[in-house]
């Protein structure tokens, strides 16, 4: 589903972000991303949903690759991905409920289905009877909850998880984590990246270990891909098409473009394809 061949990344300034990764995610796989700051982690993310584009190699998720992928092609394919990330990325003004909405509404789902789906997800995650809470009104454990029902609100292949339990409490933390291997254990693969080596040891999932931007031990390495794991390439999208919300919800630009998937003003780019805030 998810494959990294010979990946380098480099940026203007400094060394490189990644340096000539190869490895790759199975379908409902959950795997960890791990190492100090700076090793690479959340490039990886970037790549994977498209906020950058690799320097050498190719990165192909979902049948689509780096090489070819063209800017109208994005959006179609940040709706199979949901993102986390770490400050959540919530609209202030808006209640629990509304900001997942939001990551449907800018991919033109009709209001009859915004409904149902808005309220599944708040149930998922916990949060039915806060639906109609401001941010301010709720705990960052809550708020994160809000960020992950956002990135699951469009039935995802894969939860991006960039740091999401960076700020907050140990009992918070643990909250999430289960959330999460719930998720994973209904079908959809995660891959979160984390500083909590304790939790990592813990526990048997695949991991990543970055250092200074090379990949240094893969737990999975031994197990190569089924030679049919990737799915049929995701039909572009014309250039008129409503754009995905990113990893969240919010119309995509092109690799490289301030406010690709980052910025949380693309709240719904954060949840939807990413949990953009729209997952982007």
């Amino acid at each position: 589903m998810i494959r990294f061949t010979h990946v380098t990344k480099h940026y203007p300034r400094g060394g490189p972000a990644l340096d000539d990764a190869s490895f790759h995610v199975n379908r409902g796989e959950f795997v960890f991303l791990t190492g100090p700051s700076g090793a690479g982690k959340s490039t990886i993310l970037k790549l994977i949903y498209v906020d950058e584009r690799p320097s050498q190699g190719e990165v192909r998720v979902a049948g689509q690759s780096s090489v070819t992928m063209t800017k109208h092609q994005i959006p179609a394919l940040r709706r199979r991905l949901g993102v986390i990330f770490q400050d959540f990325r919530l609209l202030e003004d808006r209640t629990a409920e509304q900001n997942v909405a939001f990551a449907l509404e800018v991919i033109g789902t009709s209001q009859q289905q915004i409904g149902p789906k808005v309220a599944r997800v708040l149930t998922q995650v916990g949060l039915a009877a806060k639906a109609t809470a401001l941010p301010h009104e709720l705990s960052g454990g809550e708020q994160q909850r809000v960020a992950i029902a956002r990135a699951l609100v469009n039935d995802p292949l894969v939860l991006l998880a960039d740091e999401p339990t960076g700020n907050l409490d140990d009992r918070s933390t643990r909250g999430i984590f289960q959330l999460l291997r719930d998720i994973n254990a209904s079908g959809t693969a995660v891959m979160m990246a984390t500083h909590d080596l304790a939790l990592v040891k813990s526990l048997d999932f695949r991991t990543l270990e970055l250092n200074r931007g090379k990949l240094v031990f893969d737990s999975g390495a031994q197990y190569p891909a089924p030679a049919d794991e990737f799915d049929p390439p995701v039909a572009g999208s014309d250039a008129g098409a409503q754009p995905d919300a990113q990893p969240g919800a919010q119309p995509a630009e092109p690799p490289g473009e301030a406010g690709a998937a980052g910025d949380v003003g693309e709240a719904g780019e954060a949840g939807g394809a990413v949990a953009e805030g729209g997952a982007p």
